[in-house]
């Protein structure tokens, strides 16, 4: 389910784990802890956040008991660490594999995994939507499927079904001078250049002195300042190219310039959106204009700037180098926006990961189910405390399918029952069954398309395991002491007692 997490004047509607640890306050260090492995979980997968945080804390429910009983942490600790070896090793056993990354089979296969991410998402109603647009981003990335070359805009306005994917680069129309309105808006395979170098008349600073012999020679200085510009503005126009991007300003007498030659400028574009346009048209980002070269220069098919809603956006299309892409998400409120983009984010980092480990399990708590079925299993074969612990291992696991049915508004024990009943059947044919959120009951998770990579889930379980070890090899908290004063309000006391004076409390 959804959170409202309300800071300042800003309130959050999520339901992503890692976003939730972020926007708290925490400051227990047992629970900083665990938020760190919520985070890794995002930094790592993308997705899974929720099911670390929860898999973490049912495990150490689950030791509580056994610490009250009075067990050394250390036996509880090697039975966990023994456990998780066995459902990582299962993991893999499973796992059904794609060879041919050029199939049609693969594309399916991620689009599967990207539905999934998204089923637990305020975007779910339009999971078949997001999911083609996800696999197309991410399928326009080179070998290294860098995140950062895949741009979210928010554009307010609108259905969340006009938001649209751009074979390019698109970004918000930048702050523009006096001569901009005269400036051409749409171009076909324009050349362009690419600064981050100022294009605007600089001003003295406050302290700079010149000394002149006669007040004609106080003209050729400004005469120098408007030379050094048009030098500038001069070199950029003789490459040919039709669009001038900067990082930095580009001033109105720059952009007068540019609007006179039938050109089109943009200064301040963000260091992001720079890079990417760079990336998609070939170009190399340049300080300097002197002499520049043919091959620096970037290229696009189509360029052109279009009104989105309440916004104008730059869009630059079929580009001949195009390993980006940008996602323009519409909707109605921001909150809606964001959490969209945390949806998409997850998706994207979920569809990378399977392109890197082409290799999926079955979700809807059903590789949990049958996790717990085999370890309680091995429960069996071994004797003394580390059953108990195992045994408790298994049980927690439960906890996702659990937690799904209750969010779905179901029985819990109930479909947990079915599901037991269905994973020990002799025949193996219930290994994949999960939770039907929809209906209720249980069915056959892999065939209906439910998919997860399985570096999610070896990962979102060994990093929840690692968390609960990790609180519970903690005996004891010491607290340091913060300042200055309090050091010396303790070293008093200790002099007092040493003269035998009694200090209480």
């Amino acid at each position: 389910m959804d959170k409202l997490i309300h800071t300042g004047d800003k309130a959050t509607v999520t339901n992503d784990g890692a976003t939730i640890i972020q926007l708290l306050d925490i400051v227990h260090p047992a629970a900083k802890a665990l938020a760190d492995v919520a985070e890794a979980q995002d930094n790592e997968v993308g997705d899974g956040t929720t099911s670390v945080m929860i898999l973490s804390g049912e495990f150490l429910k689950e030791a509580k008991s056994f610490i009250e009983d009075g067990m050394h942490s250390r036996t509880i600790i090697k039975g966990f660490r023994e456990a998780t070896r066995i459902a990582v090793q299962k993991i893999r056993d499973v796992e059904y594999k794609v060879t041919n990354h050029q199939s049609p089979e693969f594309r399916e296969l991620l689009v599967k995994c990207a539905k999934t991410s998204l089923n637990s998402k305020l975007v779910a109603s339009y999971k078949e939507f997001f999911a083609e647009i996800v696999v197309d981003a991410v399928m326009k990335l080179d070998a290294d499927l860098e995140k950062n070359m895949i741009g979210i805009k928010h554009v307010q306005g609108g259905s969340v079904l006009n938001s649209f994917l751009v074979d390019g680069v698109a970004f918000k129309k930048t702050f523009s001078y006096a001569g901009f309105e005269q400036q051409p808006k749409k171009f076909e395979n324009p050349k362009i250049v690419i600064l981050n170098l100022e294009l605007e008349l600089k001003s003295e600073k406050e302290n700079a002195e010149i000394r002149i012999e006669n007040p004609e020679d106080y003209q050729s200085i400004v005469d120098a300042e408007w030379d050094i510009i048009y030098g500038k503005l001069e070199n950029i126009a003789k490459t040919g190219a039709k669009v001038v991007l900067s990082k930095l300003p580009i001033g109105d007498l720059a952009t007068q310039y540019f609007a006179d030659r039938n050109m089109f400028c943009a200064g301040r574009v963000a260091q992001e959106d720079i890079l990417r346009v760079a990336k998609a048209t070939g170009g190399q980002v340049l300080t300097t204009v002197s002499e520049i070269a043919e091959t620096s220069l970037g290229t696009v098919g189509y360029f052109e700037e279009l009104q989105i809603g309440a916004e104008r956006y730059n869009i630059f299309k079929d580009c001949p180098n195009s390993k980006t892409a940008t996602i323009v998400l519409r909707g109605g409120a921001e909150q809606y926006i964001e959490e969209a983009e945390r949806s998409l984010n997850d998706a994207i980092m979920v569809v990378r990961r399977a392109i890197k480990h082409a290799s999926v399990v079955a979700g809807g708590g059903a590789i949990e189910m049958e996790l717990s079925r085999i370890i309680r299993e091995y429960s069996r074969t071994i004797s003394g405390k580390h059953q108990l612990v195992v045994n408790s291992y298994a049980r927690a696991l439960e906890i996702i399918p659990k937690t799904l049915a209750e969010n779905a508004g179901f029985d819990a024990v109930e479909i947990l029952n079915k599901l037991r009943q269905k994973h020990a059947a002799a025949s193996n044919e219930g290994r994949w069954f999960g939770v039907d959120v929809n209906k209720g009951s249980i069915f056959d998770t892999f065939e209906q398309n439910i998919w997860e990579p399985s570096l999610v889930k070896v990962n979102a379980i060994s990093a929840a395991c690692e968390a609960a070890c990790l609180v519970l090899s903690v005996d004891e908290t010491v607290k340091a002491a913060k300042s200055e004063q309090e050091v010396t309000q303790a070293e008093m006391a200790l002099r007092g007692r040493g003269r035998g004076r009694r200090f209480r409390k």
